[in-house]
């Protein structure tokens, strides 16, 4: 039985289990109740010491925002105050009792100081274009014809393709997803050989696209980030890139390995690092995820979910620090914000690389990765919500803040305020509380940013998420068309979601955009871009062109109705 309080954080399923076949009800229909944990309602459970960081992230960059206001009005109160003719004057009167060598020194401290400047202030880091691997029709299956790819391979009982098959209908994921071949295979181990074969189709594709968009040749490239959680060969990834495009020998790579779907940012944020200590500079980086390496051909049901969500897809997106790119970028970055949950033993260990009884290694996903990645994503919207909300969205929440403090809170041993009666800043809803306690203030992120661009993990999760952030369908319509015509491309998918904004027509200029991304860990990074001019047509060679009428389409029409994994 759930404590009091909590029952508003389970979900249930009935499941029928078919006729009895013994027993005294042998031959009559038996169902049962499955009682699943749902994400936890996290805006109603913000801690204090996340809002602090966030606040501590735009208090370093605070001086900035408050003396510049200052000086332009000061200055303009004292210009106002003089005509025209007068300001002129003044300004002569002024100057004429200074020699010439006290003005061309001032002169030369002004004109050393504003050099200076432009030197060596850090420079915007924009994103001049992306490019996202759509893979030929033979690659193409339903999701029938998955499980029919899974049979004939011989690797799976038919307990197991039917434990896929009740995953697939649930998935969200559609009839045209792709996948590699060698998953058909009766070899019972991926090799080396499938892998390389995989990474190289994605990930030349995907560059030999970006290319071609910016007009940025490969030698030109001076920092190289690649991402790819499970497929880590030597040599590495980047050095298959360098080794392919015959690029220089002093490009700055680096390879990312083992970190889970959220990388894509982490990669983008080292790049970001990169430019900023090696200015005037292009740097590109690429996401991916090889299937086929990945492919479990076991038994254990916790490891066989990932067969069933991850699909072939790579991106590559070229950011710059130049001045010259500026002028033809999309999207100019304005903030990064990362949280890592590996401290806590059962965030480390939620999605887990290992083997199975038979030796055979897959992902294994945890019964509570639902609830581990809501308090990860609630740590990182919390902090990353004083750098983005209005100020009137600000004021509120902290008026709250203020308000619950005076209320009765106090501070736990961490140091961390709760609520007198909870370990949560704001206790669920339905909660015991008094009646006086304040109703906490929910901040509208719809306030911050016009879209949103959420890692596509299954239909359950981002359900949830729609209704925790209280989000519309039309802000999480990327991320379902996505889901369904891609499936869950891991690290990339957020790239698959933004180029499906800009086929609609949707990006216009100063539009905020927020990626969302999380993974094993457990980590969840945000992204904040800002687009820098329409995006009124999409380019030829977007992904999503010959398909984007058909969305969002009934497909996309789904109730927030929950459909937890099923493990047993």
């Amino acid at each position: 039985m759930a404590p009091t309080g909590e029952q508003h954080l389970l979900s249930t399923e009935i499941v029928n289990r078919g006729i009895e076949s013994s027993g005294p009800d042998a031959g009559s229909m038996s169902f049962s109740v499955r009682v699943r944990r749902r994400l936890p309602d996290f805006l109603h459970s913000v801690k204090l010491k996340y809002v602090k960081l966030g606040y501590h992230y735009l208090i370093n960059h605070g001086i900035y925002l408050a003396t510049v206001p200052v000086l332009a009005l000061v200055f303009g109160a004292e210009v106002g105050r003089f005509i025209r003719e007068e300001m002129w004057r003044k300004l002569w009167d002024t100057t004429a009792g200074y020699d010439l060598v006290s003005l061309l020194l001032f002169v030369a401290v002004f004109t050393f100081t504003l050099s200076y400047y432009f030197l060596f202030s850090p420079r915007s880091i924009c994103l001049v274009d992306f490019a996202c691997f759509k893979p030929d029709d033979d690659l193409k299956v339903t999701k029938d014809e998955f499980i029919e790819l899974a049979r004939k391979s011989g690797k799976f009982d038919e307990e197991s393709l039917e434990f896929q098959k009740k995953i697939l209908e649930s998935s969200g994921i559609g009839d045209e997803t792709y996948v590699p071949k060698a998953i058909s295979s009766p070899e019972k181990i991926s090799t080396m050989k499938d892998g390389r074969a995989e990474a190289s189709l994605v990930i030349f594709g995907a560059l030999d696209e970006l290319f071609e968009k910016t007009g940025i040749q490969p030698k030109d490239v001076g920092v190289l980030v690649v991402n790819c959680s499970i497929f880590n060969p030597t040599p590495s990834l980047s050095a298959m890139i360098i080794n392919h495009y015959k690029m220089r020998g002093n490009t700055l790579s680096f390879n990312l390995g083992g970190m889970g779907c959220s990388a894509g940012i982490i990669a983008v944020d080292l790049a970001t690092d990169m430019l900023q200590a090696n200015t005037n500079n292009v740097a590109v980086v690429v996401s991916t995820e090889i299937v086929s390496y990945n492919w479990y051909p076991g038994r254990d049901r916790s490891m066989l979910i990932p067969n069933c969500f991850f699909r072939m897809g790579c991106s590559a997106l070229m950011l710059s620090n130049r001045r010259g790119d500026y002028r033809r970028a999309k999207y100019r970055l304005e903030h990064i914000v990362r949280t890592h949950k590996g401290g806590n033993d059962s965030s480390f260990r939620s999605v887990y690389q290992e083997e199975d009884e038979q030796r055979f290694k897959g992902l294994k996903i945890s019964k509570d990765i639902v609830e581990i990645g809501g308090d990860a994503i609630k740590t990182n919207i919390t902090t990353l919500g004083p750098l983005v909300l209005p100020v009137s969205e600000q004021l509120l929440f902290f008026s709250t803040l203020i308000k619950r403090y005076l209320s009765g809170t106090t501070k736990d041993k961490e140091g961390v305020t709760t609520a007198s009666n909870s370990s949560q800043l704001f206790p669920p809803p339905s909660s015991s509380s008094s009646a006086t306690t304040t109703k906490p203030y929910i901040p509208d992120y719809k306030l911050a940013f016009e879209h949103f661009c959420i890692h596509v993990t299954s239909k359950t999760v981002l359900n949830e998420l729609q209704r925790n952030l209280g989000l519309s369908d039309n802000n999480m319509e990327p991320s379902r068309a996505t889901l369904h015509r891609f499936g869950n491309t891991s690290s990339s998918s957020i790239w698959y979601e933004l180029a499906y904004l800009e086929a609609k027509g949707r990006v216009k200029r100063g539009d905020r955009v927020w990626q969302l991304a999380f993974g094993s860990g457990f980590k969840c990074n945000s992204a904040v871009w800002k687009s820098v001019r329409d995006m009124k047509k999409p380019s030829a060679n977007n992904p999503w062109l010959d398909c984007i009428d058909r969305y969002p389409g009934e497909v996309l029409s789904q109730s927030n109705q929950v459909h937890p994994l099923n493990f047993s």
